[in-house]
């Protein structure tokens, strides 16, 4: 036997020499205190990463189970108590189950190009946070970016200030809401509609006007809703909040994008137009729930207003 061969059979003997803690982790090689070969080092370090991934792998997995029983059962639930890993996962599942049988959520980005350059930067920056809502709600929409064309300023910005866009749980596409979906599906919210949204169906596709418009010009987004000919609906604003004194004598009804969609997801999750409102409509717009409609926030609803 060559010596190439007998020191190959003395490194796996020295493998097969490797003792065994109480707890499964490998221990000492044997022969005493006698040095290891590199190979054989190589290979216990091996075992050890797998040993190790394993054990976080069950880990996690019991994790998962554990959260997905409180959720089924109404429970509340402490992210703190779950690993990074764990809840990336969980929300990984609950987008992807979104995508399969959740609500459809447009946005329509064919108005970007009358935007100056700071107001594609805020819009970038107010899909973030769209997103973002989307990811924590416990009934999230299927999302749509609709009329994003890949060589337009507004998806270059998207690139540029949202990490990790490209692998957004969500549809970006250069076609139009109509290209997706039938009209009679559709309702185009803007705050110039007359009819007031009542309730949010599940048959029906909700389309949110993608505009930052510093200049305020008039009824951009019901212009383009009229074009398309679909139906038209605005947040029922008017019918749960009055206008508030302030100092400036300032009421405005026009939300951004990811405002808007908050006040959406808060809805869908408690039925409530007034908790919607409550939670979610900006203080600084000069409106308050008017007192008939006016009730006390549930205390996760203000520990999310808060934050």
């Amino acid at each position: 036997m060559c010596e190439a061969e007998l020191d190959g059979v003395s490194e796996l003997m020295d493998l097969l020499r490797m003792d065994l803690d109480p707890d499964g982790e490998p221990g000492k090689v044997g022969r005493g205190d006698a040095p290891c070969s590199k190979n054989v080092l190589r290979k216990q370090r091996h075992w050890e990463r797998q040993l190790a991934a394993k054990k976080s792998k069950r880990k996690d997995e019991k994790q998962r189970r554990r959260l997905s029983r409180t959720q089924e059962s109404g429970g509340n639930t402490d992210p703190t108590q779950f690993t990074k890993r764990v809840m990336k996962a969980i929300t990984k599942e609950h987008l992807a189950e979104a995508r399969a049988t959740g609500l459809k959520l447009c946005v329509d980005l064919s108005m970007t190009d009358c935007m100056s350059d700071k107001e594609i930067s805020r819009l970038a920056g107010q899909l973030r946070r769209l997103y973002g809502s989307n990811k924590k709600a416990t009934r999230p929409f299927h999302l749509f970016l609709t009329d994003l064309r890949e060589d337009s300023r507004l998806f270059r910005e998207c690139v540029r200030m949202n990490d990790g866009f490209l692998g957004y749980t969500m549809e970006i596409t250069e076609e139009c809401c109509l290209d997706l979906f039938p009209s009679e599906t559709v309702v185009y919210l803007t705050p110039d509609a007359q009819e007031a949204l009542q309730t949010v169906d599940d048959d029906k596709v909700y389309v949110l006007g993608g505009l930052v418009d510093e200049s305020i010009q008039k009824k951009l987004s019901l212009s383009r809703a009229t074009e398309l000919s679909v139906h038209t609906a605005r947040l029922p604003i008017e019918e749960y909040m009055v206008k508030k004194n302030n100092k400036k004598n300032f009421h405005s009804k026009i939300l951004a994008v990811n405002q808007v969609f908050d006040i959406l997801l808060m809805f869908l999750e408690t039925g409530s137009w007034t908790e919607a409102l409550q939670t979610w409509f900006p203080a600084g717009k000069g409106y308050v729930i008017s007192p008939e409609n006016s009730t006390c926030l549930p205390a996760a609803t203000q520990t999310r207003r808060e934050e």
